[in-house]
Parts: structure tokens; C-alpha cells; sequence
């Protein structure tokens, strides 16, 4: 089962703990929730576009 960034940060929002989400899914570690969390991050930051004069 594939576990989406998604769901990482919908289950931390909700209150549950990285130790939940670790029992929740034996096959993620605790990295692979840091590395959601940072991806995520970066998607929430605002990116300067450089738009053309004419």
C-alpha cells in the first residue's frame, strides 16, 4: 500500500503522533515522515514568477 504525503499530513493534523502513523504502517520509517513533511512544506511556499514587460 502506497502511503501518500497526503496522508502523512492529514494524520498529523488530525492529532495523531509520527509513533502513530510508524504503528499505522510498518513499512514507513521515520525519515520517510520527515521527508513528507519537508515536501509538503515546500509545496505551501510561494514561488516568485518572473513575468515578461510586454
Amino acid at each position: 500500500m502506497r502511503v501518500t504525503v497526503g496522508m502523512i499530513v492529514e494524520s498529523l493534523a488530525a492529532g495523531r503522533t509520527i509513533g502513530d502513523i510508524l504503528e499505522d504502517f510498518p513499512y514507513v520509517e521515520e525519515p520517510d515522515i520527515q521527508e513528507a513533511l519537508a515536501f509538503a512544506a515546500y509545496l505551501a511556499q510561494g514561488r516568485e514568477v518572473l513575468l515578461s514587460d510586454s
